[in-house]
């Protein structure tokens, strides 16, 4: 009879430490990337009570929402993500809420640990873009002309000229100038010949030049183009002004009986620009596209694999570690066994509210009767020493 009161009092243990678990699972059922655990009841040779096995991980897939945060990243598919503290120490999480830090690295959110890429030879290295915030300046090289040039009407008085003002060009350091270039009907001198003149927005001429048109009314090979020698802050700079190619209609045209309709496009060039936008493809590569549109890839977030992630080690949130002897699997998303990755999402939870309030149920049953048993074998006992002389004068 007394091994029933020991009976009881362990199945008092046990639910009381399941509820703790279904209580955990609970309260970060909103925990993105959090895996709920479940315990399971076992029982003690030789009649001794029960006592709670070892606990599991449930390792179902969470679903995926949309965040609206570019740095958001989530799992599709098997894989960790990489991180690590200070000392050095590894962590592995299917929570996938990044941010960049001040200093350009990416860093959970939630512990601040950094987050691993993958390098050129597939080990580990901090996910970075310290060298990516900004582009280096870009001096411009060439400005492309279009357009139609108009030669003088009857009864037009002084030259025939057609200015195209505006012209933005960028030198080695960033810096922006304005140049206007004034094209002067020379047919009267040459055929098909106007003169160019540049001017920068002082109003200093930097340049001269020729441009020709044959009997098709596009550029003459020889005279399609010509180069502006300019120099910025002391480096010298090659402008190459480019009026179309003979034979195409595609660039500068002097057809007859056309309006004018001359204007010229900057081909390249920028100043310092920064980024605008940060996104992550399916493999868990950073794409980088910068104010100008220019686009860039940085680095590729490094994804592990565990053939068994039971024997991971639970930490706080939803970290774990590995064990020493634990064989665990670098590579990219997308590639062997590793899931594809969703940027601007994250992975929810994958508790399952409905299963843990029934279990909780049952939990609750099994305590009331543990404490039953408790209670009978406690009002059988009194009965017993009452029986026994108990109450004797």
């Amino acid at each position: 009879m007394l091994q029933a009161l020991f009976n009881g009092l362990s199945g008092l243990f046990g639910f009381s430490k399941d509820l703790d678990n279904i209580g955990n699972n609970i309260s970060n059922m909103n925990t993105p990337g959090y895996r709920g655990q479940s315990a399971f009841f076992e029982n003690l040779a030789d009649g001794d009570g029960t006592q709670l096995s070892q606990e599991f991980t449930d390792l179902s897939q969470g679903s995926i929402q949309q965040t609206g945060t570019s740095t958001d990243v989530a799992i599709s598919g098997k894989g960790l993500f990489v991180l690590h503290d200070t000392q050095g120490n590894v962590f592995y999480t299917r929570e996938g809420h990044f941010q960049f830090d001040a200093d350009g690295y990416l860093v959970d959110d939630t512990s601040g640990y950094r987050v691993a890429a993958l390098n050129s030879s597939g080990g580990l290295t901090d996910f970075t873009i310290a060298n990516l915030t900004t582009l280096a300046a870009q001096p411009t090289t060439k400005v492309n002309f279009s357009g139609n040039l108009a030669k003088a009407t009857a009864g037009q008085t002084g030259p025939n000229t057609q200015q195209v003002p505006g012209i933005q060009i960028f030198d080695a350091a960033g810096g922006m100038h304005t140049l206007t270039a004034t094209l002067t009907d020379n047919t009267a001198t040459t055929a098909g010949s106007w003169l160019v003149s540049v001017k920068d927005d002082t109003g200093n001429v930097v340049g001269t030049g020729e441009v020709r048109f044959g009997p098709d009314y596009t550029p003459q090979a020889g005279f399609s183009s010509f180069d502006l020698s300019l120099k910025y802050n002391g480096t010298a700079q090659k402008v190459t002004l480019n009026f179309g190619t003979p034979g195409a209609y595609s660039g500068t045209t002097q057809m007859p009986g056309a309006t004018a309709s001359i204007g010229a496009k900057v081909a390249d060039g920028h100043g310092v620009v920064g980024i605008s936008q940060l996104s992550f493809d399916t493999t868990g590569s950073l794409q980088v596209t910068y104010s100008d549109n220019e686009r860039k890839q940085g680095p590729q977030l490094a994804l592990a694999y565990v053939p068994d992630e039971q024997d991971l080690q639970l930490h706080q949130g939803a970290l774990y570690s590995a064990p020493q002897q634990l064989s665990v699997s670098l590579g990219k998303a997308g590639s062997s066994y590793f899931g594809n990755i969703t940027g601007g999402s994250l992975e929810l939870s994958n508790v399952d509210l409905t299963r843990e309030l029934t279990e909780m149920i049952i939990v609750q049953r099994g305590y009331q009767a543990s404490s039953r048993v408790l209670s009978i074998t406690d009002s059988m006992l009194q009965q017993l020493y009452s029986s026994t002389g108990g109450g004797g004068g």
